[in-house]
């Protein structure tokens, strides 16, 4: 039987999946008001697959952008509902379950207000167990595929009228840039529901148990609170099976955003031959040291975490801040087919300037 959500469920997914959102994933009190709203007003359910018949749809609930930059958004609770109702209507179908693309401060509990209203299950598998730059990323394996697709967007800066309803088909490689121009369009962040895929393939392809992982962590974090910071850090280390790279300073930002609705750059931590370099495209994709060699790539787990053990986005980290640098390889996390996917890498490839594939592949 499912797991029935409630109100202690939201902040344990809300902490843990800021761990997993890599310096991007939204944000927290966005995550809060999505799970407290949906505990309050119905029963979201999480489920495993074995839940679900070979046959049922099961779509991905998104929110595609870049909000840690300075832009407009506005995205309610019911513009996540909204998309799946277009999708389902597009489909002439009703869509059994929900998963999401990725982990993050908010994105972990995408599905749980659509579950709470429309009955919808919410899924525990991902689309990639940490937060990522593109859609593709989180599509498990349908980024290359001739396939027709099924994409909805909804949301905006109503006040600037920038509120759009959206519903696009065509193969997800054609179709998933259109969505982050509505992004960007309706003020840097929108709701999404997307690639209506049965439960049998989303069995084969998903990371598995994603969402579980993001509740189990938080609720580590929660556990470890009262007794400070360092023993916040320790939670997420143990609960994790990571390390901490390194405890610096913060030296250099250089971050643009973008009008593809990415934050692009690099963020220096430490001096001289201790420093640390890591590339972000809205997430930390990459980390290098002083002489240029990888110390963690995606798709593994890089976070920074303040003394508090507060997990930093990008947007929050200034010069002079000291940071702990948290790495989980990715032999330690389930892997979707997505992230295995080759066709994925060379749109981040091309915008940081450094190679991904080579780690991520082998």
């Amino acid at each position: 039987m499912g797991r029935i959500l409630n109100e202690k469920d939201v902040e344990a997914a809300v902490r843990g999946g800021s761990v997993y959102a890599a310096g991007g994933g939204g944000w927290a009190d966005h995550g809060r008001m999505l799970g407290y709203a949906a505990v309050s007003i119905g029963r979201p359910e999480l489920i495993t697959i074995d839940e679900l018949e070979d046959e049922e749809w099961v779509a991905t609930a998104a929110a595609i952008g870049a909000p840690a930059s300075t832009t407009p958004w506005e995205m309610q609770g019911v513009d996540y509902v909204k998309a799946v109702q277009l999708l389902e209507d597009a489909l002439g179908e009703q869509v059994s379950a929900l998963m999401i693309g990725q982990n993050g401060k908010s994105s972990t509990l995408n599905g749980w207000l659509p579950s709470a209203i429309l009955g919808t299950k919410v899924l525990d598998a991902v689309g990639d167990v940490r937060a990522h730059p593109t859609g593709d990323m989180g599509s498990i394996g349908m980024a290359n595929s001739p396939e027709q697709m099924i994409q909805t967007a909804v949301g905006g800066n109503r006040s600037e009228n920038r509120y759009i309803e959206l519903v696009v088909r065509g193969a997800t490689a054609k179709i998933s840039p259109i969505l982050r121009t509505a992004a960007d369009m309706s003020g840097g962040f929108i709701a999404s529901c997307r690639n209506p895929l049965r439960a049998s393939y989303v069995r084969g392809n998903a990371a598995l148990g994603g969402i579980s992982l993001a509740l189990t962590l938080g609720e580590a974090i929660i556990q470890a609170d009262a007794k400070g910071g360092h023993a916040v850090i320790d939670a997420i280390v143990r609960t994790t099976g990571g390390t901490i790279l390194t405890e610096a300073e913060v030296t250099a930002k250089s971050v643009v955003y973008t009008k593809e609705a990415f934050d692009i750059g690099t963020i220096t931590l430490g001096h001289g031959d201790k420093a640390v370099t890591l590339h972000l495209m809205n997430e930390y994709m990459a980390v290098e040291d002083a002489g240029g060699n990888r110390l963690a790539t995606f798709p593994d787990i890089i976070s920074t975490l303040s003394p508090d053990g507060e997990p930093m986005s990008v947007g929050q980290i200034e010069v002079g801040m000291r940071i702990f640098l948290l790495h989980v390889p990715k032999t330690l996390i389930p892997l979707s087919s997505s992230v295995k996917d080759p066709s994925v890498y060379p749109i981040c490839e091309k915008a940081l300037g450094i190679s991904i594939a080579d780690y991520a592949l082998a």
